[in-house]
């Protein structure tokens, strides 16, 4: 913990003799706190503060000036980028499955510093398709479920697609997918976020590798990535 760091917020009464370091704790002004462990844990106990609306706090490990609105904490400054993880796919993956599957590797964990912040999800995909049909991408964690496109009949609902009338390989193309997300996962529990593909009724899906993939210069082994940030209200 930081010099200034505290595990209590003392509530002080009429008359009081106040100590010297208990002065010095009135002087760092907003209450400096090691994490949300401690900062939870400071209010409401016996000679303590008890926590409501318009309390401030600091967090040392994430470096967030926070305010309680009553109901939970929020993060100041609105639309600051609190966090940032990432992961980088560069093996390959492939599925013949007619279901939504996860993209082996394609995942990242993130931990909202407040309930109240948003997600900006970013996953970029490179991939190919060989057979009759169709394929699907789209992301899947947090409150994700209603970033597709509506139900249609028997129509996919996903980010996006391609589908064929005749037998298609593209031997040699890698082709590109941004899939962008802000998210409202409403938790400061760890949630993690994934991308998911899957063939219409026929063929194979390839990640970061052409369907033909000989080797030789013709051919394209290719990287994929999803990146995740905090983003305070």
């Amino acid at each position: 913990m930081g010099a200034n760091a505290q595990t209590s917020v003392p509530a002080f009464t009429a008359g009081q003799v106040l100590t010297a370091a208990q002065v010095t704790g009135i002087n760092t002004g907003i209450p400096v706190f090691a994490s949300s462990t401690e900062r939870d844990a400071a209010f409401g106990g016996t000679g303590e503060k008890t926590l409501a609306e318009g309390q401030m706090a600091y967090l040392e490990d994430t470096n967030a000036t926070q305010y309680y609105d009553g109901s939970s904490w929020a993060a100041i400054a609105g639309g600051k980028i609190l966090q940032v993880v990432s992961t980088l796919k560069t093996d390959t993956f492939s599925t013949t499955n007619s279901s939504f599957t996860d993209i082996t590797g394609l995942s990242v964990a993130i931990t909202p510093t407040s309930a109240s912040s948003k997600v900006l999800v970013v996953c970029q995909l490179a991939y190919s398709y060989s057979g009759t049909g169709g394929m699907h991408f789209q992301l899947a964690g947090g409150n994700t479920a209603s970033y597709v496109g509506d139900t249609a009949g028997s129509r996919v609902s996903a980010v996006s697609g391609l589908y064929t009338y005749t037998n298609f390989r593209a031997d040699f193309s890698l082709l590109n997918s941004p899939l962008i997300y802000l998210d409202s996962p409403a938790t400061t529990s760890a949630t993690t976020y994934k991308a998911q593909i899957r063939v219409g009724s026929t063929g194979t899906v390839y990640v970061n590798r052409s369907s033909q993939d000989a080797d030789n210069a013709e051919n394209t082994r290719g990287a994929s990535t999803i990146t995740v940030m905090e983003v305070s209200a």
